[in-house]
């Protein structure tokens, strides 16, 4: 700093002027996204995986130009994505645990998409603001029938959303009792990676995923992989035209949020028609926090829905408590999950 911005601060700091320094960080926040969007879209965690190394090693590794190598590095450290020692960079053990597409905990599909198609949608919120529609996808009913007619954007999809689904299974599979239930549906439940964590963290329980026909050949291949194709079945259908196969246990993951207040409405009805007497409906979603304050994630998931679907919102505690009591479930509990970037609204059906 200057001795002249040095005064101006202190001019600043003395007349009480507010500083530009948060507006400006967060006007240009996309920058620092973005950057770390490519570092996984590349493969540079991956990479670091298998131990430090220089700018000129990574550089060959990763083809990379020159020019501004080093600075997409030190970016990352300023950032806290990286450490660096002696010339030589590293994982940090954040970025090592989620970002290492050799680790279980990879949350880089997630990521990827967003870098692909999330990053291009977000260009146009302002239209969106004013008509109401997606950016890109399709404004339509048959939304999903459409983005899986691709195998590869449906592979893709998928990934994405295995890589939450993974750490969500496993606080699901701790934080519910699950002693007194022995069957469970997930409907939309894809290729069944939380159902497979779930039967093989409580061997007891036996499993349906319930979802598109797109998805079937995706869920075969998935339970081959993780050994499950003997306790989790998959079903074929519509959760909005036909009626929800019964079980102890319903879970929505990620659903409720891409449909509108009556829709969702809709689906929590027919979980309770479809769960047993006793039995739990299982909710979770980005949800937002009932003042509509502090949740900045979940709120701006509600203009991230608006730019890539036809009707989604992520929705408050409340409004997913009143649609459980609504439907005439006994009891709703909350349970936080996923360092609290999600909520689980647990609904009880009386006996």
């Amino acid at each position: 700093m200057t001795t002249t911005d040095r005064a101006t601060t202190l001019t600043r700091a003395a007349h009480g002027a507010p500083s530009a320094r948060p507006i400006i960080e967060l006007g240009t926040s996309f920058w620092g996204a973005k950057t770390l969007l490519t570092a996984v879209e590349i493969g540079l965690f991956t990479e670091l995986g298998a131990g430090p190394a220089s700018v000129e090693q990574l550089r060959a590794r990763l083809d990379l130009h020159p020019r501004s190598a080093r600075d997409f590095l030190d970016a990352l450290v300023a950032l806290g994505m990286l450490e660096r020692d002696d010339g030589l960079y590293r994982n940090t053990p954040a970025t090592g645990y989620f970002l290492d597409e050799n680790r279980d905990t990879y949350l880089g599909g997630w990521m990827r998409q967003a870098s692909k198609h999330l990053f291009r949608a977000w260009g146009g919120l302002t239209e969106s603001l004013r008509t109401g529609k997606p950016y890109i996808g399709w404004d339509s009913a048959d939304y999903f029938e459409r983005l899986y007619e691709d195998r590869d954007e449906r592979r893709g999809f998928i990934a994405a959303m295995d890589a939450w689904t993974t750490h969500i299974a496993t606080e699901l599979a701790t934080g519910l009792d699950w002693r007194e239930h022995t069957t469970f549906v997930d409907v939309g439940g894809a290729r069944g990676n939380l159902s497979a964590h779930l039967v093989n963290a409580h061997p007891h329980l036996r499993g349906v995923v319930f979802d598109r026909p797109e998805i079937a050949d995706l869920f075969t291949e998935h339970m081959r992989d993780k050994g499950t194709a003997d306790r989790v079945d998959f079903v074929v259908g519509d959760f909005f035209t036909e009626p929800l196969p019964p079980a102890d246990v319903l879970i929505f993951g990620h659903i409720l949020h891409d449909w509108d207040e009556a829709e969702r409405a809709t689906l929590v009805r027919k979980a309770h028609d479809a769960v047993r007497p006793g039995g739990i409906v299982v909710i979770y979603d980005r949800m937002i926090d009932d003042d509509r304050r502090e949740n900045a994630l979940g709120l701006l998931g509600c203009l991230n829905l608006l730019v890539v679907t036809p009707g989604g919102a992520e929705y408050t505690v409340a409004d997913c408590r009143r649609y459980a009591t609504d439907a005439g479930f006994a009891s709703v509990a909350a349970l936080p999950l996923f360092d609290g970037l999600e909520t689980a609204v647990v609904a009880r059906k009386s006996r």
